[in-house]
């Protein structure tokens, strides 16, 4: 892990400074044999001799792994001559996320940023609870609430997004609350202050990423409510995608369009996720994986499955004709397939997270 060190300025010129900054780190990498990432441009790469080195960048701070000592050690030389850099050894922090290896693999946790969460927030005595949120809550914008400290809520939510980046079961209670950020009444905060007692039931919980040899597979869980939001009644999407059988991305987020069905909130949330999943495919094959295997993709919605494997134009899919198409296309192509789940195994279930913990 290295660290650039910059010159304190002035806010105009600092952010001056910085782009000019990005676009000379990325020619000097170019220069040093280097290829860009195009699936994420903070990502750079080069592969020789069947090996390869990786750099991950964000904003002056960066981590270097690869299976190539030799060539790692010439990169850090190179870096340390074109800029002024610090190397901080292994990878133990970064970015607040704590990162600690075992023979089972590498975990992931964010342990003492909620701990000082807590002790800032004067809840570290606080009375835990063992959900991010009351099951059947259904959060609104009441004409005669209760208002709060709007700051507060907004800084302590915008905290609390942060823990998402380790914290998959806190993404759809953080999706709810985020919801209220400029008008937050009394229940809001309340709702808000159930998920730090949440976390100080186990502060230490986190990501593993295990050791395994199928890490060419891509697999997308997929689902949604109806109807959900009581202020709108648009409805909530969420996904999991798992490459060899590791979690590695999450999301919760409203539909910005009023659904006139289940079967078009599925395929909405069918889209989402096949579209991360296209993403992750993509970045594998940066990293050298071509990768056949098609794109396990799981909706327990037998409609919306139905729907996606024939192209029958009906009430229920008239208004999602683009993801219609996009996903029947890609089942066409043997890129994705839709292996059939029982709800009840279903992982991106919105209704779990108000059940039980992760």
């Amino acid at each position: 892990m290295m660290h650039g060190v910059r010159k304190a300025m002035s806010e105009g010129v600092q952010i001056e400074e910085v782009i000019i900054s990005v676009g000379r780190f990325t020619k000097s990498m170019r220069a040093f044999g280097y290829c860009q990432s195009n699936s994420d441009h903070t990502l750079f790469l080069k592969k020789q001799h069947g090996k390869i080195i990786a750099l991950i960048v964000y904003v002056d701070d960066m981590v270097v792994i690869g299976n190539d000592p030799e060539e790692r050690k010439a990169l850090q030389n190179y870096l340390f001559r074109e800029f002024e850099m610090k190397d901080l050894g292994h990878l133990k922090y970064f970015l607040g996320i704590e990162v600690s290896r075992s023979s089972e693999g590498i975990f992931l946790s964010q342990r003492k940023y909620v701990l000082d969460l807590l002790q800032e927030t004067g809840m570290s005595g606080c009375q835990p609870v063992n959900t991010p949120i009351e099951e059947g809550l259904k959060l609104c914008v009441e004409p005669n609430q209760v208002s709060t400290d709007k700051g507060r809520y907004q800084r302590l939510v915008g905290r609390l997004m942060y823990l998402a980046h380790t914290r998959p079961d806190l993404t759809y209670a953080l999706s709810v609350v985020s919801q209220y950020m400029h008008n937050p009444g009394e229940q809001h905060m309340n709702a808000v202050m159930r998920i730090l007692r949440y976390l100080k039931n186990a502060p230490g919980k986190g990501i593993l990423f295990a050791k395994n040899v199928n890490h060419q597979s891509i697999e997308v869980y997929t689902d949604a409510d109806w109807a959900g939001a009581v202020d709108d009644r648009r409805s909530t999407s969420g996904y999991f995608t798992f490459v060899g059988g590791n979690l590695v991305t999450w999301k919760s987020k409203k539909q910005n369009v009023v659904a006139r069905s289940s079967a078009e909130v599925e395929f909405r949330g069918m889209a989402l996720g096949l579209c991360e999943a296209l993403w992750l495919k993509l970045l594998l094959q940066d990293l050298g994986y071509l990768s056949r295997q098609p794109i396990r993709l799981f909706c327990d919605n037998k409609a919306a499955c139905d729907i996606a494997h024939n192209l029958v134009q009906h009430d229920r899919t008239k208004h999602v004709e683009v993801d219609k198409f996009f996903i029947k296309e890609k089942l066409d192509d043997k890129i994705v397939e839709l292996p059939k789940i029982q709800s009840e195994d279903q992982l991106a279930d919105i209704d779990y997270y108000s059940k039980s913990a992760i």
